[in-house]
């Protein structure tokens, strides 16, 4: 059995522990937590044994393997950083696909990426690293999803629907075959895409359009 420690420890980590508890072969021994008071609780079974600090150390512990358990709301540093952290200890990114996800055999699907309850990643598309596909969210064929990107709740790509590094999909939002949305971008909860999204930038309604400041 494969052991090994998320980084993180909210609602998003008990979401990973249960498609990794489900799909089997490995256990989570342990999750860190910036929060010095949450050390020596337990989420959902699992004990928080303190912060990033403790990750160099646990190969010793028999620990080979990581995965990234702090969810994202819009782009961010910090699911990079982690997961930077656990090369630099040594440790192997975990990817969990969860057993009701559907992966084309001739999809990929990258390191420490996850892929949750429901979720659908059609012939031909490329996941990268340390990607959230959130419940029930659909990657259709000859998509491309950048590293560090997050496909929330329901979002629906159509086919050869680029998405950049660390970008984020909102919650049921939709983006027509084809478009290109660049890095770090944000595609507002329930939009409509019709065409390429600059890098950075944030788009919301429908049809999306940039929000202004």
């Amino acid at each position: 059995m494969i052991k090994v420690v998320g980084l993180g420890a909210g609602g998003h980590a008990q979401v990973v522990m249960d498609a990794l508890r489900l799909s089997g072969g490995a256990q989570i021994v342990g999750l860190l937590s910036v929060d010095r008071d949450a050390e020596g609780t337990t989420i959902d079974g699992v004990p928080i044994i303190g912060g990033d600090e403790r990750l160099p150390g646990l190969r010793g512990e028999g620990v080979t393997h990581a995965i990234v358990t702090v969810g994202s709301l819009r782009p961010s540093q910090l699911r990079r950083r982690l997961f930077d952290l656990i090369a630099g200890a040594g440790l192997i990114p975990l990817t969990v696909i969860h057993p009701s996800a559907i992966v084309a055999r001739s999809a990929s699907i990258g390191r420490g990426t996850v892929v949750l309850a429901g979720a659908i990643v059609n012939a031909a598309a490329t996941v990268g690293d340390n990607v959230i596909l959130n419940t029930a969210a659909v990657v259709e064929h000859h998509g491309r999803i950048g590293d560090h990107a997050h496909v929330a709740t329901g979002a629906r790509l159509g086919g050869g629907v680029t998405v950049g590094a660390g970008a984020h999909v909102g919650l049921g939002a939709n983006i027509l075959q084809g478009i290109a949305v660049g890095a770090d971008a944000i595609v507002g909860a329930g939009a409509v895409v019709t065409r390429d999204v600059a890098a950075g930038v944030t788009v919301i309604g429908v049809p999306a359009s940039v929000k202004s400041r």
